[in-house]
């Protein structure tokens, strides 16, 4: 697969083949590469623990008890207030629900559905994400795009995954589950890894994405076409 095949192919998965496992092998050959990806200083500030089997089991009944912790970990969702934002959030909800047949108004099913995270949508292995409390903005930013190259390299291994930052809810919870300290370091996401349920609905919604023009824009080119 190459990169281009990579990024176009991957996307949220929201349904997995809870009975067809991920081996250790593989996930230790898809870190191993991602370790390259860019990191600036080369603080390397990315760390995470891998649940599958039991220990995941055991975890996911954990959270189905609890409820999401009061403070938040962090806010995800400030960019709602921006007109543009929320108009792309409500047409990849929309889209989504309507798949699933789920109406609008439809609060209690929209609801069990979001609840699905906390089982990680059958995943049989998530990878947990969190850093250091120290760590600012740019580290933030070098964590996404080691989860980014995590996630390409899985569609290589014909692999795929969902990242959820839903799992933050939860985010004392967890950390306690797994022994990081809860005031040394702060937690990320989850990112749920295993095989799409290829024929479930929820895998094959419409998606959109703004064109190039939307969020771009390109200067000088003019001059080095005429010449």
């Amino acid at each position: 697969m190459n990169v281009t095949d990579a990024v176009l192919s991957r996307r949220s998965i929201r349904a997995f083949q809870p009975d067809r496992p991920v081996s250790l092998e593989t996930l230790r050959r898809v870190l191993d590469k991602a370790r390259w990806a860019p990191s600036g200083c080369n603080f390397q500030p990315w760390e995470a623990t891998v649940l599958t089997g039991a220990p995941l089991q055991a975890l996911q009944d954990k959270l189905l008890g609890e409820v999401p912790q009061d403070p938040k970990e962090y806010s995800w969702s400030d960019p709602e207030v921006i007109p543009e934002c929320r108009e792309r959030l409500q047409a990849v909800g929309a889209q989504m629900y309507s798949t699933m047949n789920i109406d609008r108004d439809d609060k209690a099913s929209r609801t069990a559905f979001m609840q699905r995270n906390v089982m990680s949508f059958d995943a049989p292995a998530v990878l947990m994400c969190y850093f250091d409390r120290r760590m600012g903005p740019p580290q933030w930013s070098d964590v996404g795009m080691w989860l980014q190259t995590i996630m390409l390299l899985l569609r290589e291994e014909g692999l795929d995954s969902c990242p959820q930052e839903y799992m933050a809810f939860y985010a004392r919870t967890i950390k306690d589950f797994i022994g990081v300290s809860d005031e040394t370091h702060i937690f990320f996401c989850g990112l749920a890894i295993g095989y799409r349920a290829t024929d479930n609905p929820v895998n094959n919604f419409q998606r959109e994405r703004q064109p190039v023009e939307g969020n771009v824009r390109f200067m000088g080119f003019e001059a080095v076409t005429a010449g």
